[in-house]
This record gives C-alpha cells, sequence and structure tokens, in this order.
C-alpha cells in the first residue's frame, strides 16, 4: 500500500517537483518501508523526533524539518537538516544564522510566508519578508518560500492562497535579481498538492497520502 501511495503520487508530480515524504508520527520501520521503495526525501516538525531518525536511519536520506523550530532546539536539528522550510521569524534566522557561522556550515532554509486566513498558523507578512533578503547572511542560505494554503474544502480558497505565495515569490524574485539561489516553492500539503502544482509548487510535502493516518 505505502508502494504504491508513493509510486501513485511520483507519477503525477511534474521534473524538477521534489517530494518530502512526511514521516512524523510514524515509526523508523516505516520510513525505511519508503526507503526501501525508494524514497529518500523525508520531513519531520519535532526535534528530538527528527534527531533520533537522523542518527538511526541511512546516511543518504535527505531531511527537510518542517516544524515550528524554537531556538534552543537547533541542536537537535541543524546538523541532520538538509534543508529547514519553516522559518518563521527574524530570530530564529538569526540564530540559524549565528549556528551555522560558528558551526562551518551554510543552512538552507526557506521562510515561511502566513497567508492562510488561520490566524494559528506561523510566518511571515510581506512586510516583514522584505528586509530580510537586503541583508547579507553567512551562515544560511536563502532557498525559497514555504507557505500553507487555508484549511478548507474550497478550492477556489485554496488556489488563492497558493496563487497569493506565487505572487509574493515572483515580487522576491524580481526585486532582488541576486538572490540566485533563491528558487523554490514548498506548497501543497496531502489535501492539496495537486492544486499547488498548478501554482509554481517545486517541493510538496506530503505525510497522509503516503503513510496513511499518525501511528504515535
Amino acid at each position: 500500500m505505502l508502494e504504491d501511495n508513493l509510486k501513485f503520487i511520483l507519477e503525477k508530480l511534474p521534473s524538477g517537483v521534489r517530494l518530502v515524504a512526511v514521516s512524523k508520527f510514524h515509526p523508523a520501520e516505516v520510513v525505511m518501508e519508503a526507503y526501501r521503495a525508494g524514497q529518500r526525501c523525508f520531513g519531520e516538525s519535532r526535534p528530538q523526533e527528527f534527531m533520533a531518525k537522523a542518527q538511526s536511519l541511512p546516511k543518504d536520506i535527505v531531511w527537510h524539518f518542517i516544524g515550528h523550530l524554537q531556538t534552543n532546539k537547533l541542536k537537535m536539528v541543524l546538523p541532520y537538516a538538509a534543508m529547514v522550510e519553516s522559518v518563521d521569524s527574524e530570530h530564529l534566522l538569526q540564530a540559524i544564522d549565528k549556528w551555522g557561522v560558528e558551526n562551518g556550515k551554510v543552512v538552507d532554509v526557506l521562510l515561511e510566508v502566513h497567508i492562510a486566513q488561520e490566524e494559528t498558523k506561523q510566518g511571515f507578512s510581506v512586510e516583514e519578508l522584505m528586509p530580510l533578503l537586503e541583508k547579507e547572511w553567512r551562515g544560511v542560505r536563502l532557498r525559497g518560500l514555504m507557505g500553507m494554503a487555508t484549511n478548507t474544502d474550497d478550492e477556489s480558497v485554496i488556489r488563492s492562497d497558493f496563487k497569493r505565495i506565487q505572487e509574493i515569490k515572483r515580487h522576491i524574485n524580481d526585486t532582488f535579481p541576486g538572490l540566485k539561489d533563491f528558487d523554490q516553492l514548498s506548497i501543497g500539503m496531502s489535501g492539496d498538492w495537486p492544486l499547488a502544482l498548478d501554482y509554481g509548487a517545486t517541493i510538496v510535502r506530503i505525510g497522509t497520502a503516503i503513510f496513511g493516518a499518525r501511528q504515535y
């Protein structure tokens, strides 16, 4: 079943779109089942679980951290993360940058933008984003944006949210042509990833549609 789910999704993804298999709340043996089916990029959202899996599972796995990250948990995540998708505050970005400088690593990050209608979602407003892009960072590399659509069954609302995120990224690319690496757009999850493809997604984060309901 898991292998069939993966195959179905991968066959639908255009070339150049990366699938992050969201393995949070699923045990290591389930991650290994997906690994044996050929999946190599996985997403986790809890630092302790992230670290435990990164330390125990095959070293060629590409790990993305996709949850809210507190600055006191950086050492659990940054040594293992190929990308932190969920940078949602200037304070966190500065802390990651400092860690990167101190540890001789440049950390790839996505800036999480908040456009959904729920106030509970994290992320930057457009006005907060722009000053960050003017700064020079030594320990982080700004790779693009991450965002979530409003949690609704109304396709028009979801499309509107994705379109807005796409427009923000285009505006940034036009305003800061020197940001050559700012080329990633992580939108789309299990319930809406086919729609995200219409709005320039380069990364989709899919958990339930691959693994089923959370296991713990």
